[in-house]
């Protein structure tokens, strides 16, 4: 339905469009010309004064928040006229959506039979000396645990994790799936995309439940108690230099229960032999 105050915009529309008489415009658009030709007397500057200073005082408040706060300081304007000051002010606060995931199944974790056949990436963070935060990208195979890659930095993109993979492909590594959690960058369409072009499966956990990305999670406790938990780091620097030193430990000399108290390249020349 359209309101008064429209039906006019409409008429003047097509008065100076076609030229046509106000008497012809009103009675082709079904209003009359006593109606095309009101003017309101109300007079709303003081109501946009004070709601316009409450609502900057309190930009939390809703309309009745702001109706209440009005009456309270003693002023008379009924709930009406406020909210129709309030609305063509476009006051109405804008709430945050959270997105909705989809829904995902739950698939048990399986170790590989072969490299490259599943990945797990993660994320961690931590501060410098200064207080500034930064984050680790950790990529690794769930084969033999290998610690593929460890980006470093104070911001990490969907697209750097994907030039991460692309990195690691260029390398010859590419698997056929990786199982990662919800986190905006791997949801991205950044990395979907990568996905479809490379004819790799991105494995999603259910959301709240790091659990079914436990491969990684070990992993990640492992750099806390090893690596995060040890340093000060001065800088990201220092702290890019300190990751490196732990990955080359981790991946070449680090024993790994899981593995026979061997590390993940030793294990993982080790099948390689039994096959040969």
């Amino acid at each position: 339905m359209v309101k008064p105050s429209g039906l006019r915009e409409i008429v003047n529309f097509i008065r100076h469009t076609y030229n046509l008489s106000e008497r012809k415009s009103c009675l082709a658009i079904g209003i009359s010309r006593r109606s095309y030709r009101y003017k309101s007397k109300k007079n709303d500057d003081e109501l946009i004064f004070v709601l316009t200073q409450i609502s900057e005082e309190h930009p939390g408040y809703g309309f009745w928040k702001l109706y209440h706060k009005i009456r309270n300081l003693g002023y008379g304007w009924n709930h009406k006229r406020v909210h129709r000051v309030y609305v063509a002010l476009k006051m109405s606060i804008r709430r945050r959506i959270r997105k909705r995931l989809p829904s995902r199944i739950k698939e048990n974790i399986q170790i590989p039979l072969r490299s490259d056949e599943c990945w797990s990436m993660d994320f961690m963070s931590d501060s410098l000396y200064d207080g500034r935060r930064f984050r680790i990208l950790n990529i690794a195979d769930d084969y033999n645990r290998e610690l593929l890659s460890m980006e470093v930095d104070t911001s990490i993109t969907s697209a750097r994790v994907v030039r991460g993979l692309d990195q690691l492909k260029q390398q010859g590594r590419k698997p056929q799936r990786i199982r990662v959690d919800n986190g905006p960058e791997f949801i991205s369409k950044t990395l979907q995309l990568w996905a479809q072009e490379n004819k790799v499966h991105i494995q999603y956990i259910q959301p709240g439940k790091p659990t079914q990305n436990s491969l990684i999670e070990r992993l990640n406790k492992s750099c806390r108690d090893e690596l995060l938990n040890m340093y000060v780091f001065k800088n990201l620097q220092d702290a890019e230099e300190k990751a490196n030193q732990w990955w080359i430990e981790y991946n070449y000399n680090r024993p790994h229960e899981a593995l026979g108290n061997i590390s993940p390249k030793e294990y993982k020349y080790k099948m390689k032999q039994s096959i040969i």
